[in-house]
């Protein structure tokens, strides 16, 4: 069956709607390249100036977007152009937008140490490594929530008023950004963090996390690098 919207040129939207169709894209062709996802999986949104949201359609192969299969939506989830269905997990969107209403960007992929980490129990929050420990703080996990209803959404509600990056149990990572390079980035910084880790215990087993000395002195050279993010670690956030 031929795509009903093959005949759409792309740049036939305003210019800010046009580049973020674009840079969704290409994202999701980097989140496929580094087996962040694979097949249909995850989801990936783009917030315009306007409070409406750019959001990959359901079924999407994200390694192979073009701009005109993206969904636009309201903040009710809404199509607001007659375009194509969003996401399943369109919650997930709605709900980061709501918290935190400085954020442009989310992207929700499953990358696989990292869920692997949720489903052995190894908690990814504690300080293990330090440039983690500077940067993000750590890595919340938010309890299971069956995927494609509002239990998920529900799930992660309260780390992301707290945190930018975090991991569903058994499923997969969730992490919000003022942009989409910024979002990836997290996604980036998460499942190498889950990496490490991995290869960590897989030697050695269980592992003692940085002293609690050692943790505020990292945390002190937030203030001398000029970093103002969100840190874990400082607010507290799922401990």
């Amino acid at each position: 069956m031929n795509d009903p919207t093959d005949g759409i040129q792309d740049g036939s939207w305003p210019e800010e709607e046009s580049r973020l169709r674009s840079a969704i894209c290409r994202i999701g062709r980097l989140c496929y390249e580094r087996n962040f996802i694979v097949a249909a999986d995850g989801n990936i949104s783009a917030r315009l100036a306007d409070g409406t949201i750019l959001i990959t359609p359901t079924g999407a192969m994200k390694g192979y977007l073009k701009p005109h299969h993206l969904a636009h939506i309201n903040m009710q989830g809404e199509v607001i152009d007659n375009g194509p269905k969003c996401s399943s997990e369109t919650g997930i969107h709605l709900a980061a937008y709501e918290l935190r209403p400085e954020m442009r960007a989310v992207v929700h992929a499953h990358p696989p140490h990292a869920v692997a980490m949720t489903i052995a129990g190894i908690d990814l929050q504690l300080p293990m490594i330090p440039e983690i420990v500077v940067t993000i703080g750590g890595i919340p996990t938010a309890p299971y929530g069956t995927p494609g209803t509002h239990e998920l959404a529900d799930s992660i509600r309260d780390l992301l008023r707290c945190s930018d990056t975090m991991l569903m149990q058994n499923h997969g990572s969730v992490t919000i950004g003022p942009n989409l390079m910024d979002a990836f980035k997290k996604l980036d910084m998460l499942e190498h963090t889950a990496k490490i880790l991995y290869l960590a215990h897989t030697v050695k087993g269980g592992l003692e996390p940085l002293p609690p000395e050692q943790v505020r002195k990292l945390l002190e050279t937030r203030k001398l690098l000029g970093i103002t993010t969100t840190n874990t670690l400082e607010n507290r956030c799922g401990l």
